[in-house]
């Protein structure tokens, strides 16, 4: 069951996903030709510390394996949870998911976004329009008195009906005092399905899309999550509160 946040939660996660959103703006000009990936994890690590956070990824455990690094950082096919490297060094061309999920006060903030490394194909120009413009899509279907099912079927119709495909194997989620709380968010599904949606619901919705086929793999190191057909993937992601006015999305980067 979906519990709503009580006034003193939602002010404390309004906090936490302002610091997620400003952390993550502040790894994105860092995205360039020639930085490694483990380069932009350390960036990360050290906003976090400026800020007074932690990461909520570093040391999280998932069948038996902790993750290694403080960011996820993800590049062209890897889909999640990519883990940064000193061997990973970014090239033109390239498409960059920064996933950026911090703990302060107790509360967690949960935001990604892809990044490109201008000049990228017209393909990828669009993998990277349309898995935006659903994420937009899939934050205005969250409206009180809606249901869950309505954001995934949103997110799903949109990217379809652009010649993308929706991963079906992770799933957006609630967030709040813990990373992943009920419900799961998946960006595909029907109409009218899944637990009504209530005011005070905090929400990570997030559209994983791939240019080619849905499905993936996780690689050896256990984490890593790619693209089954080698295609790119992108990711974007916001941390929303449900509110009687329309969602609200708490994770929007600093002014």
């Amino acid at each position: 069951m979906i519990r709503s946040k009580s006034r003193e939660e939602i002010t404390r996660m309004r906090e936490a996903c302002a610091i997620a959103a400003q952390v993550l703006a502040t790894l994105q000009p860092l995205v360039r030709p020639g930085i490694t990936t483990q380069d932009l994890d350390e960036a990360g690590r050290d906003a976090m510390k400026r800020l007074g956070a932690r990461s909520a990824c570093y040391g999280y455990q998932h069948n038996a394996r902790r993750y290694p690094a403080h960011t996820c950082i993800s590049v062209n096919e890897e889909v999640v949870h990519g883990i940064p490297s000193f061997r990973r060094i970014l090239r033109e061309g390239d498409i960059v998911s920064l996933d950026i999920v911090v703990e302060y006060n107790g509360f967690i903030g949960d935001n990604a976004v892809t990044v490109p490394l201008a000049p990228i194909t017209p393909d990828l120009e669009r993998l990277l329009r349309v898995t935006r413009e659903a994420l937009d899509v899939g934050v205005r279907a969250a409206q009180v008195g809606h249901r869950i099912g309505d954001i995934s079927h949103a997110i799903q119709a949109y990217v379809e009906s652009h010649g993308c495909s929706v991963v079906r194997d992770m799933v957006g989620h609630g967030v709040g005092a813990t990373m992943h709380e009920p419900p799961e968010i998946p960006n595909f599904g029907r109409r009218g399905t899944g637990e009504k949606i209530k005011p005070g619901f905090t929400l990570a919705i997030e559209p994983m899309v791939n240019l080619g086929g849905y499905r993936t793999k996780t690689l050896a190191d256990g984490w890593t999550v790619v693209t089954a057909d080698g295609s790119p993937s992108a990711h974007f992601e916001h941390t929303v509160l449900t509110t009687d006015a329309g969602p609200e999305i708490l994770t929007l980067p600093p002014a």
